[in-house]
């Protein structure tokens, strides 16, 4: 039976703003989404927060309570949206051109999606150099667009009159970078936005922003924003929860599915090609190669980590993968991915694997979303701070505390998150040994 809770949960009481840089085919379908499911046009397919139970005790015991009433999460009901983005569109001329959701089920929605309006966004074309908009911010310093970014948080609080706010990145994929100089420490970054030093990309001014203002903040793209020490200080002297990058939506999520399972039949790998054709708004972005190569280094980290080649030598060591995306317009937001994978069984026969995943982007990415949101508000009025490696199910590159190596097992990281959910309320954690039955 359960114990006393590890920590206290506040009350999910209120409004919950969300704030999203970013107002394309992503949170566009998120917003329409949530709209939707209000007025009983939709269900929450897809979300571990709304459908997900969670087994407490012994499996005799037959205890396994939806996740939404085991922990006190917000309801939809009290969400409330913001955002910005370097074009104009509100949320229903932004889903309209997106092409995600028919236009029968926007109409219905159109007046609750007109009236979510961009704010003026932060926008730096060396960090997205296929996209250009009007509607950003005038011209000033780095810490002065952190600064307009506070005023507009403030602001957004105010007028819907939410009583907590989370940001989530929703935006285009930067530029690949590594860690500069001006990461290091905080004292750093912040005499960085002052000088405008031209390593701080505009999700590192968010990310300041939000986490200056006390809102937990997820990465939702494979480019470097809190991954960094400087925001990863702020976020500790903040008491601030940080997660991400990169959400887990389509193909990455296949390879965390499948290559878990190759492992534990001990079948080898020789290689896996990967290649995926997408037409929205992301498509266009990642044609470009910085973009790209923010996304390649995502998509790539999950097969070496599963497979443990350090451990396995003979099975994965030198196995090749090759990932590829393709910008192809006619397609939209209908992404499909191919997957062939070459492994080899009992006396190193060979054999195949082939996926053709047709998938949509923001239908996969919309319940993520929402379920990162949800968990973070949660771990905000639980006093979690940092890293919330719990939530690493969600991400293609799960940040991680700098002494550990990063768990891509999509099943290890179901249970991580599970379990830390019972751990919060006091609850046994489940092992699975199941010993006690058999004595």
């Amino acid at each position: 039976m359960p114990g006393k809770p590890a920590v206290q949960i506040a009350p999910a009481e209120g409004k919950l703003g969300i704030l999203i840089p970013g107002m394309g085919a992503v949170t566009t379908t998120f917003i329409a989404g949530l709209e939707a499911i209000k007025r009983g046009l939709g269900r929450p397919i897809g979300s571990l927060t709304q459908l997900g139970t969670v087994r407490l005790g012994k499996r005799t015991e037959g205890r396994s309570p939806a996740i939404r009433d085991f922990v006190p999460l917000a309801p939809i009901e009290n969400i409330v949206i913001g955002g910005w983005d370097i074009f104009e569109d509100n949320a229903y001329e932004a889903a309209t051109k997106a092409g995600v959701l028919e236009p029968a089920l926007l109409e219905q929605l159109k007046e609750p999606l007109s009236a979510v309006k961009p704010m003026q966004a932060v926008f730096d074309r060396e960090f997205v150099k296929r996209l250009d908009g009007p509607n950003v911010k005038p011209k000033g310093s780095k810490m002065d667009h952190a600064e307009m970014v506070m005023d507009d948080i403030r602001r957004f609080q105010a007028s819907t009159g939410a009583s907590r706010l989370a940001m989530i990145w929703c935006a285009s994929t930067e530029v690949f970078r590594q860690p500069a100089a001006v990461h290091a420490t905080l004292k750093d970054f912040e005499c960085g936005l002052q000088k405008n030093d031209p390593e701080i990309s505009p999700s590192q001014i968010y990310a300041y922003a939000a986490v200056k203002s006390g809102l937990p903040y997820a990465n939702g793209a494979p480019h470097m924003t809190t991954d960094t020490p400087a925001l990863l200080e702020l976020a500790r002297n903040r008491n601030v929860p940080l997660a991400g990058k990169d959400f887990k939506s389509g193909q990455t999520f296949m390879k965390t599915l499948i290559a878990p399972g190759l492992k534990s039949r001990l079948l080898g790998l020789s290689g896996w090609f990967s290649t995926n054709i997408l037409g929205n708004r992301d498509g266009e972005v990642l044609d470009d190669p910085g973009s790209f190569r923010s996304k390649e280094v995502s998509k790539s980290s999950a097969l070496e980590y599963i497979l443990q080649g350090h451990l396995y030598p003979d099975l994965y060591r030198e196995f090749y993968h090759k990932v590829r995306i393709e910008y192809y317009p006619p397609r939209g937001d209908a992404k499909e991915g191919w997957d062939n994978i070459d492994i080899f069984g009992w006396l190193g026969y060979p054999m195949q694997i082939k996926i053709n995943f047709l998938c949509r982007d923001s239908i996969l990415a919309a319940p993520l979303v929402l379920d990162i949101v949800l968990f973070m508000d949660l771990a905000q009025r639980a006093g979690l701070r940092g890293i919330q490696e719990w939530l690493s199910f969600y991400f293609k590159a799960p940040m991680h505390a700098p002494e550990v190596y990063p768990e891509h097992d999509i099943f290890i990281q179901l249970m991580k998150l599970k379990n830390t959910l019972r751990w919060m309320q006091g609850e046994d954690l489940i092992t699975h040994l199941g010993q006690e039955y058999y004595d």
